[in-house]
């Protein structure tokens, strides 16, 4: 089902535009697709004004903005009504302290409870926001499909502005709506995160309106932008690009006391804060608190300006995502049972499981350790706080969930996706008839589908490894979808041990040697069998894996494996 296959090399013609970058860089240019020097230097150098567009050519912005300013002018009471993941909530806070900077208070943030509540606008919500004497409600990360939602909230007396970036459908809400994603959207920039959106409107709100801030004030608000931009998986190419870039500096030199807490609290060097530490530290924090039923923790250690009151909120998410930890230990574990338990679980194409009491926001987080695990499409489900029995899935490359869901959808009141995530709300009637569906629609998929052929971006030796080769690399940064981290092939390298590492040794770390130099292999949530061929001391093998610099205790460069070979 899974080919590597070497990437070609660079033909002569671009060997030539690109002759002032290593071979190696050269390579990776190429295969990014650019093929000449003026392209790969606006590749390399992002730049503030040049790479992000004109944010009045957003759809609707700039009747959005002056929605906005006449509130700020008439003192309008609004709420700010966000998601409560990764995206909306640091996209809520750098709108919330824009407000705030510019004097303006006289406005309140809602961020629903994601058990109770659910993605997107609810009813009781905007019933509460109505009470509350707001009448206009600027909602952040979603909206755009909630037609009775703002429909209610224009008879209770609210206008609506909805930022946005998820599809549009046919029927719109009666409301202004910024998102790229609309029919007719003449937006350069076909994918931004929510986040993204908040920012050209903050930045469409500079432009029009009054307010004495200092020239480029805005960009200190894209410590928030590119925590978002890179937690939400977006195209880091373009505009997105020059926003995780910028971002990423500013993360580096962030005020915020609660971000530098945090960062401390992990162990994580602020001055040095990657891509990694973004979705491996920050990210899973941010969404823990809303995994756990508290994402307004989550919103006030970002918001917070005061250093003596975070302390207690950088200790109490530590605790939360500690515990979310421990929750989902608890569901990965029944899975590991049912599975030991059960005569014929080799021969499963699926694994489905489900209790009652499994609280849904965690599920997705326990199915991804599940395929790693076994490496086969996984589908749990739960209730939780709800009445509807929720689930999430995830799936092994080759299998698309959506795929999956969509053939067995007679099963589910709703259900949505993309290739390697998706969830559901099952009817109870049919969770006893998943297994055998969902394992028919594998087969299916599995029959209907072609081999899946992975590209290695380049064939290296363990002693070509070095920080020159690895700043070479890191050229390119910082890497995601459309930016792929670089892949690379180990051949013929000796296993002198095999470690187990981590708090509850879910880790593996492999000892390399090749012509006498060692260097350390790892994989998070792995072990010996979670490959495609296990790996055991003494044995020869060839590792697919990418080059990244260790930052705990000495720093050091290690390979983190993607696929063992023989």
């Amino acid at each position: 089902m899974k080919r590597y296959e070497l990437r070609e090399g660079v033909p002569e013609k671009v060997t030539q535009e690109l002759a002032g970058y290593p071979e190696l860089v050269q390579k990776l240019l190429f295969h990014r697709g650019i093929s000449d020097y003026n392209a790969a230097e606006i590749f390399f150098k992002p730049d503030f004004e040049r790479d992000l567009h004109d944010p009045f050519l957003l759809p609707n912005m700039d009747e959005a903005v002056n929605r906005i300013l006449l509130a700020i002018k008439e003192n309008h009471r609004f709420t700010i009504y966000s998601d409560y993941d990764a995206d909306g909530i640091p996209a809520s806070v750098a709108l919330h302290d824009f407000f705030k900077k510019i004097g303006y208070e006289n406005f309140d943030v809602y961020i629903p409870h994601r058990n109770r509540e659910g993605f997107g606008l609810n009813k009781k919500a905007i019933q509460e926001i109505a009470s509350r004497g707001s009448k206009l409600m600027i909602t952040v990360d979603c909206g755009t499909s909630d037609v009775d939602e703002v429909a209610l909230a224009r008879s209770l007396g609210i206008d609506v502005i909805i930022t946005d970036h998820h599809e549009a459908h046919e029927v719109l809400p009666d409301a202004i709506i910024v998102n790229h994603k609309l029919i007719g959207s003449k937006y350069p920039e076909r994918i931004l995160c929510g986040a993204g959106v908040v920012f050209k409107l903050i930045q469409a709100l500079i432009a029009k309106g009054d307010f004495n801030l200092p020239k480029g004030f805005e960009k200190w608000f894209l410590d928030m932008i590119g925590i978002a931009t890179l937690a939400d998986m977006v195209p880091l190419v373009g505009e997105n690009r020059a926003l995780a870039h910028y971002g990423l500096i500013v993360l580096r030199k962030s005020p915020r006391p609660g971000l530098q807490q945090l960062l401390r609290k992990t162990r994580t060097n602020q001055n040095q804060i990657s891509v990694m530490d973004v979705g491996f530290t920050i990210a899973p924090r941010i969404n823990a608190a809303s995994r756990m039923g508290e994402p307004d923790v989550a919103f006030n250690l970002l918001a917070e300006k005061s250093f003596e009151k975070v302390g207690a909120l950088v200790d109490h998410l530590h605790e939360i995502n500690d515990q979310r930890k421990g929750h989902v230990a608890v569901i990965t574990k029944a899975v590991y049972q049912k599975m030991h338990e059960m005569e014929n679980s080799d021969e499963l194409k699926v694994i489905v499981a489900g209790n009652p009491l499994w609280q849904p926001s965690l599920l997705g987080l326990a199915a991804s350790s599940v395929v790693e695990k076994y490496q086969k499409p996984v589908f749990l489900w739960g209730r939780g706080d709800g009445e509807e029995l929720k689930g999430s899935c995830r799936s092994i490359e080759g299998v698309s969930t959506l795929e999956l869901l969509n053939d067995v959808s007679d099963l589910f009141h709703a259900h949505g996706g993309h290739d390697q995530a998706g969830g559901f709300v099952v009817q109870s009637e049919h969770v006893d008839f998943l297994q055998d569906r969902l394992s028919a629609a594998y087969e299916k998929c599995v029959s209907e589908q072609s081999e899946q052929v992975v590209f290695l971006d380049a064939e290296i030796t363990i002693p070509e490894i070095n920080y020159s080769f690895f700043n070479q690399v890191q050229k390119l940064s910082p890497f995601g979808i459309g930016n792929e981290e670089p892949k690379f092939l180990v051949k013929n390298i000796l296993v002198n041990d095999v470690q187990k590492f981590g708090k509850n040794k879910e880790h593996i770390k492999i000892i390399c040697e090749d012509n006498g130099k060692q260097i350390e292999a790892i994989s998070f949530f792995s072990n010996e069998d979670s490959f495609s061929n296990p790996v055991k001391k003494d044995m020869k093998i060839s590792i697919v894996a990418i080059i990244e610099k260790n930052q705990w205790g000495k720093s050091s460069l290690r390979l983190r494996i993607l696929d063992v070979l023989l």
